[in-house]
């Protein structure tokens, strides 16, 4: 006799259980899609401050998105208020950030680029790279 696993299950049982196992997996489908469209919808609604309160409170942003003192030559006054999730994702495809112009949209993406583990915004960009489904 063939092991069990080459050779398909037949009869009514084998049936019943595929049913079975195709409803379980229609339910778990069901479940899980609204779970996303919260995620998604909740990613959507993050903010990332440019720059960190904690680490550049004062601090431009360079061209390349490096904190630098007020004022530096070659550097942009940070927005006035958190970048919105939206808004990041149409600049990660090329546009500019409300209000900005090309070089101040480029600088500030530069420094999202960077945001590292623990600092404000990470969370958020990160969820932003992530692919939907």
């Amino acid at each position: 006799m063939p092991p069990a696993g080459d050779v398909p299950p037949s009869g009514a049982g084998a049936t019943r259980r595929r049913l079975m196992l195709g409803a379980a997996a229609a339910s778990t489908v069901v479940t899980i899609r609204p779970a996303l469209a919260a995620t998604v919808g909740s990613v959507m609604n993050c903010e990332v401050p440019v720059p960190d309160p904690r680490l550049g409170a004062g601090k431009w942003i360079d061209g390349r998105g490096q904190l630098v003192d007020a004022g530096t030559a070659g550097s942009f006054r940070p927005p006035n208020r958190p970048l919105k999730a939206e808004d990041i994702r149409k600049a990660m495809q090329g546009a500019n950030f409300p209000g900005a112009d090309y070089e101040t949209s480029r600088a500030y993406m530069a420094y999202i680029r960077k945001l590292q583990n623990g600092m404000s915004g990470f969370t958020c960009y990160q969820s932003l790279q992530m692919p939907r489904a």
